[in-house]
């Protein structure tokens, strides 16, 4: 699952960041890696942007952004 399909308020896990080069870069330099705890904390009507919560940042991500995040639940 992607991190658009995760529901909100619930934990998760990220497996991996696919998508292109630049982009994949740029989510591992702010945080997202394999293991770290995240959870959606708020969301636009069509989920385009997100909040996000990770290693106790908050950051607004587009909907191509957290489409290209995996995660698990916890």
């Amino acid at each position: 699952m992607t991190l658009l399909d995760l529901p909100d308020n619930t934990w998760a896990r990220v497996e991996s960041v696919d998508g292109e080069e630049s982009l994949s870069r740029r989510l591992l330099e702010m945080g997202f890696t394999e293991g770290e705890c995240i959870r959606v904390v708020a969301a636009s009507p069509f989920r385009d942007p997100l909040a996000v919560n990770i290693r106790g940042a908050v950051f607004a991500l587009r909907k191509y952004e957290a489409g290209s995040i995996r995660v698990c639940l916890l």
